[in-house]
């Protein structure tokens, strides 16, 4: 068994055991949410980008999927599997590590937990990408500069939900092309509260463009990269924020950008970089391996007498899973930030 993986297991039986005998424990610190920020639009920073149809750079991800394994009101046991996706022309490296993460406490603390857990794996994975060169294509170009690490979200870095400032620094040295590109930003407004992604949208004329800046980076605020807003595939209706990492900004921002084009015309994914597709892909496990997991986790629970009791507690929550004839949590529950 993996050494991990094993001494996940043990924390699990640890966790559980503490539960059964003593209870949740109240209390918790709040995770505070990514700030909402209000700009009133402005059509002269609608700059367009230019349409690349090869480009020599390489382009890697990282993602992180989260699956429940096992799950009460007060308690929860999931799968998270961190994975990345290396894309140079058309040649793929992939890999991905599975972690058991056991976690005490109700739904909102379990997700707040999760969240800083996912996004922590994914900058591991990140850093262990850049320090083993060996394993990874771009470092066959010989220009730093010509090579991307997407991560999926926003740009902030310290702290709780957010990537490691080591991560920033470690692509700062090295002169890594580094941006955060989020599925969703819910937390961009125009000056009337309305979608400010949207709203750039329609004010668009270009076929790719970018809007630059939204808002420029605040690292006392744990944003570390200025927010712009991209359309990557004329084809495509989807319009994405992407972070552009604060010693970056020197370059010339469509530039920077314009290389993205190259990767985002993918028909399992068009507007979206495939690079993050992929990284995304490989991070869901096969049914197989869950239920895999599942048994596994059976076995050491009934080995430390702790099986009956907590089975009691999954039953007391999982009524509307029967009547939707779903047998495994896994079947229907992701968890996961799409911000």
């Amino acid at each position: 068994m993996n050494h991990n993986i094993d001494a996940d297991f043990t924390e699990m039986e640890m966790k559980l055991k503490c539960y059964v005998d003593k209870g949740r424990v109240a209390g918790g610190a709040e995770v505070r949410e990514e700030p909402m920020i209000s700009v009133k639009p402005d059509v002269s920073l609608i700059k367009p980008l230019k349409k690349i149809s090869t480009y020599d750079g390489s382009f890697t991800a990282v993602d992180c999927s989260t699956r429940t394994l096992k799950r009460a009101n007060n308690w929860g046991v999931y799968l998270m599997r961190p994975a990345y996706a290396i894309v140079k022309n058309r040649a793929v490296d992939w890999g991905f590590k599975e972690r058991i993460c056991t976690v005490v406490g109700d739904a909102r603390t379990r997700s707040n937990f999760l969240t800083d857990v996912r996004i922590e794996l994914e900058s591991q994975m990140a850093l262990e990408l850049l320090q083993n060169r060996a394993e990874l294509l771009y470092y066959e170009d010989p220009y730093a500069r010509s090579n991307y690490l997407l991560l999926d979200g926003g740009g902030y870095f310290g702290g709780e939900r957010k990537f490691r400032v080591s991560l920033y620094e470690k692509c700062e040295r090295e002169g890594l092309s580094l941006l955060a590109i989020s599925k969703n930003s819910p937390s961009l407004h125009d000056e009337k509260g309305r979608d400010f992604v949207a709203t750039a949208q329609s004010m668009a004329s270009h076929d790719v463009w970018v809007y630059y800046p939204v808002r420029k980076a605040d690292k006392d605020r744990s944003l570390y990269g200025d927010i712009a807003i991209v359309k990557l595939c004329a084809e495509s209706p989807h319009v994405f924020r992407c972070d552009v990492m604060d010693y970056l900004t020197r370059r010339e921002i469509s530039e920077l950008l314009s290389p993205l084009t190259s990767v985002s015309e993918d028909p399992r994914c068009i507007g979206y970089p495939i690079s993050l597709y992929l990284a995304h892909e490989f991070s869901a496990p096969a049914d197989s391996m869950l239920l895999s997991y599942y048994d596994q986790i059976e076995e050491k629970l009934t080995g430390a007498g702790l099986l009956d009791t907590l089975r009691r507690e999954e039953r007391s929550c999982s009524f509307a899973d029967e009547i939707h004839g779903v047998k495994h949590a896994f079947e229907w529950e992701w968890w996961s930030d799409q911000y």
